[in-house]
């Protein structure tokens, strides 16, 4: 009698679930959380929330039967309060698609706490979402938050309502913005086998340069090429942080703090980009002179060497081939021209180059380097695939970076 009452208990939490019990869970969307930080030049300071709902447009990669959040408190000052959550298909317009709006639970309960310096996963709802689909996600948060664990380049929409509750159905917003606030990243239940690459990177791979609410980062561009074609199903998790570096934080922490959390901990990670330097260089190497000189200073790191990135990146492609998963170096991309370029730099960068396409560390090479150089002058970016900036892509450099992939690296 006891083990048919255990058999039976099992069966109504079975049958309770909001999603299958058997997924393959993989990441379809990410951004990587920042800790919050002060009012620098063109940034702003980082925004706190209380008694106010949030309405996040993301657009995802790979599509599932059904759906989670990873919510994220990782630099909270404090606990955050989730009044209530809730998900959405839309359509080309952006508006709500009918019969796709799920409230979502946390352990079957509406509302939750995600603990200081935790994330917290949503329970799974069924939702049928196709590759590429765009989605609102809503969040009431009915405490005061504190300044938040946001992404600070969303590059989409961010809805910000009047005080209250509004998390039932879409509502008009009172302030309009565009970070990624508390969100970490969308996981779907996708077809057997398939799998995500993340993408360690900096403002590049952020998308700055980039047409706001299009999705024209060069990791938006990659997975278009990687649903259009037949086979293996694979999301992307672009894990940019503007400003980050291999070696030292400062616009968030290192790509070497973060690697754990930001790729490794990802469900479904098979493969890992690398596509970070550039900034190590600039700021280890930048002229002071006629730029204030702590805008450069305050971060460390100068002086660093090629030799030092190079030994970043032994150490990043050590921990992912211990998870069994690929890794894949992308050159630095040239910068002459740019604020903080230098020769001493420059000289930094053609070691580092040179050892990524010749050493056989990676498993593969995207050179990214000669997709975005001026054929007239190799150490800048080619007239039109930069912003301006002679740093960052315009949304042609990132197609012709996102083209430059091979696909055959995305097979089973």
């Amino acid at each position: 009698m006891r083990w048919k009452a255990w058999i039976g208990l099992a069966a109504l939490c079975l049958a309770g679930m909001s999603g299958p019990a058997s997924a393959e869970w993989i990441t379809s969307w990410a951004a990587a959380p920042l800790p919050p930080a002060p009012v620098m030049g063109p940034i702003p300071a980082t925004p706190a929330f209380e008694n106010r709902t949030l309405r996040q447009i993301v657009r995802l990669s790979a599509g599932g039967q059904a759906v989670r959040l990873r919510l994220t408190n990782a630099y909270g000052e404090k606990p955050l309060a989730i009044g209530a959550a809730r998900v959405a298909l839309l359509d080309a317009a952006g508006s709500e698609i009918a019969g796709t709006s799920r409230m979502l639970g946390f352990g079957g309960q509406k509302a939750a706490t995600v603990p200081q310096g935790a994330p917290l996963l949503s329970d799974p709802v069924r939702l049928a979402v196709p590759a590429l689909a765009r989605m609102a996600i809503t969040l009431y948060l009915p405490d005061a938050t504190g300044p938040c664990t946001c992404h600070a380049t969303g590059l989409d929409r961010l809805e910000i309502s009047e005080p209250g509750d509004f998390s039932a159905a879409p509502f008009a917003p009172a302030q309009v913005g565009s970070v990624r606030a508390f969100l970490a990243s969308v996981e779907v239940d996708a077809p057997q086998g398939a799998a995500t690459v993340a993408v360690l990177g900096d403002s590049i791979s952020d998308g700055v340069g980039s047409t706001p609410e299009k999705n024209r980062r060069w990791p938006d561009l990659l997975a278009e090429r990687l649903a259009a074609r037949d086979g293996a199903t694979w999301g992307i998790a672009n894990q940019g942080i503007s400003g980050n570096r291999v070696l030292n934080g400062g616009m968030g922490e290192s790509a070497l703090a973060r690697f754990d959390r930001d790729v490794l901990s990802l469900p479904g990670v098979k493969a890992v980009i690398i596509f970070e330097g550039v900034n190590d260089l600039g700021i280890g190497h930048a002229r002071l002179e006629g730029t204030p000189p702590a805008f450069f200073t305050q971060f460390g790191g100068r002086g660093v060497t090629g030799e030092q990135i190079i030994e970043g990146y032994r150490q990043l492609i050590a921990r992912a081939h211990g998870r069994g998963i690929r890794v894949y170096g992308a050159t630095i991309a040239p910068y002459k021209g740019a604020t903080y370029w230098s020769e001493a730099g420059e000289a930094e960068r053609v070691k580092v180059n040179d050892w990524i396409r010749t050493s056989g560390a990676f498993d593969a090479v995207l050179d990214f380097d000669r997709a975005l150089a001026d054929p007239a002058d190799p150490q800048r970016m080619a007239p039109g695939l930069h912003m301006g900036d002679f740093l960052h892509g315009s949304d042609e450099g990132y197609r012709r970076l996102a083209q430059s992939i091979d696909l055959a690296l995305f097979g089973r």
